[in-house]
């Protein structure tokens, strides 16, 4: 099964970095960044507003384990939002794509 998995940032910097790591580890096959986003959530009590980015991660449920480490291990986040939504339905070809970017047969 394929997925779209969803990770803020707090900058472009930091955006590049972890889809440019996601991508050399083919744990991904694509990353979109997302710019300009504006979260609203509570933190430590506070409700607070920042500008972030969005990575877009497109890959296999069977990357998942080694994204969410990675992105844990590399995002400057105490606790970065990492989500995972199932993709049920594309275009054939684009997920054979997905599969040839990740070595999957």
């Amino acid at each position: 099964m394929y997925q779209l998995i969803l990770c803020t940032c707090p900058d472009a910097e930091v955006a590049d970095k972890l889809a440019g790591t996601l991508i050399t580890q083919k744990l991904a096959a694509c990353v979109n960044i997302l710019p300009g986003v504006r979260s609203v959530y509570e933190w430590q009590g506070e409700v607070e507003i920042s500008q972030e980015q969005l990575l877009l991660i497109k890959s296999h449920q069977d990357r998942y384990a080694a994204i969410e480490a990675t992105l844990q291990s590399l995002h400057p986040y105490q606790l970065p939002e990492i989500i995972a939504v199932a993709i049920e339905n594309g275009s054939p070809d684009y997920l054979k794509w997905i599969n040839s970017c990740l070595g999957i047969d």
